[in-house]
């Protein structure tokens, strides 16, 4: 797959990640040209400093990585990452509330999705596949759509599994064409990242970009 780079988010959510881990992810970002880079909120201010006009999102993430914080807390987490200087926000969605049947799920999902695009930006909500059914898998992300989500992302990477070619071709056979899928969780190889985007997947995030573009360099030889 020739630019597979133009769906890699280049992502480090590690704890101890550490000033020149952001250098080194928007460096890797400009020599593949990945799609963006995906950040820690905190660090968003410096990656966006160093990423200056180049053309790479900037990606962060919102109520991660367990979802259940209040809402208020999760706009607040927005509107900080908004005026830092972030692309794209990928926020947790309460796992907790929506294993116990409660409308709010979809509210708060309306509210972040409005405050995001307010400000001209899309929202990514992550549903922790690892903890649901197929049937959850269905519910979570047609609410995900009707209450104004870009993209329904897979994963935190911090459950028990990530991305599965299974769990795309389900989310995509179920959601409108024009709501993104972002596989994410475990993805290492050249030959998942393909499998996930053959599935369905419109974005691929990974810590594992750079290996993947070597990987195909590799097949090019």
């Amino acid at each position: 797959m020739e630019n597979i780079n133009n769906f890699i988010e280049q992502t480090n959510l590690r704890p101890t990640l550490i000033d020149r881990d952001i250098d080194q992810l928007v460096e890797e970002a400009r020599k593949y040209h990945f799609a963006g880079i995906c950040v820690p909120p905190f660090w968003v201010k410096k990656a966006k400093r160093e990423i200056g006009s180049d053309t790479i999102r900037l990606v962060t993430v919102i109520g991660f990585p367990l979802g259940y914080q209040m809402s208020e807390s999760k706009t607040n987490e927005m509107e900080i990452a908004i005026a830092n200087g972030a692309d794209e926000l990928d926020m947790v969605m309460n796992v907790s509330a929506f294993k116990s049947g409660m409308p709010w799920v979809k509210i708060e999902i309306a509210k972040c999705a409005q405050l995001a695009h307010d400000s001209g930006k899309p929202i990514k909500i992550i549903i922790e596949t690892a903890y649901l059914s197929s049937d959850e898998m269905i519910t979570a992300a047609k609410l995900c759509q009707d209450a104004g989500a870009d993209y329904v992302k897979t994963s935190t990477g911090f459950a028990p599994s990530g991305a599965k070619v299974e769990d795309i071709r389900l989310l995509r056979s179920n959601l409108a064409n024009d709501i993104g899928i972002k596989a994410s969780g475990g993805i290492k190889s050249l030959k998942e990242a393909c499998l996930l985007i053959e599935a369905g997947a419109d974005r691929i995030g990974t810590s594992g970009g750079v290996k993947i573009m070597e990987e195909l360099a590799g097949k090019r030889i």
